[in-house]
This record gives structure tokens, C-alpha cells and sequence, in this order.
């Protein structure tokens, strides 16, 4: 892998884990995700495995040698990366405290 794309995919994995610490401990979300999301710990979490899957992928992809296990381990990312997605849509979707009528 190229340094020219570890360094940004780097700092993109940084600012996802920082929004999701951010949406665990003070429940805060984006400004333009704020609209969809319900559950915003769980979409904190999600936001995490995101993050924790974009630097496995970054550590195999580039430190690794062996073809074989970079093989394995960039799969491995890719599942953590779509579990982390699906949490995050699992977020969107679970009925947390709704703002706004009382009607269901």
C-alpha cells in the first residue's frame, strides 16, 4: 500500500473514532446525521468498529509481508467493516428517545 493513501485513510479513521467517542459519552452526532440517527451510542459504537476495521486494514495491507496472511487479514477488516456499518444502521433504525409528536 502506498503511503500516499495510508496517511489520509489514517486521519479518516481518527476523525470517525473521535465522532464515535464523541456520540458514546456525550450522545453528540453530526449535524448532518443528527436527523437519522435514533440511537446514538449504539451508532457511536458502530462509528468505532468502522475505525478499529480501517486500521486493521491499513496495518495489513502495509506491514505485512507474508501474502497469505494479507490476504486474510485485509478479509477479516472487510467483515469488521461491514459489521461496524451494519451496527451503524442499527443505529439509525433502533427506537431510541424520539424528539417530536407523540403520534406512532
Amino acid at each position: 500500500m502506498n503511503p500516499y493513501l495510508a496517511i489520509p485513510l489514517l486521519l479518516i479513521a481518527l476523525l470517525i473514532a473521535a465522532a464515535g467517542i464523541a456520540a458514546i459519552t456525550r450522545n453528540w452526532v453530526l449535524p448532518m446525521n443528527r436527523r437519522h440517527v435514533r440511537s446514538p451510542r449504539l451508532y457511536g459504537w458502530g462509528q468505532l468498529v468502522v475505525a478499529f476495521a480501517l486500521c486493521w486494514q491499513l496495518v495489513f495491507g502495509m506491514l505485512i509481508s507474508d501474502p497469505d496472511t494479507r490476504i486474510r487479514g485485509t478479509l477479516a477488516g472487510g467483515v469488521m467493516l461491514l459489521a461496524g456499518l451494519i451496527v451503524m444502521m442499527v443505529g439509525q433504525l433502533a427506537s431510541g428517545r424520539r424528539r417530536g409528536s407523540n403520534t406512532p
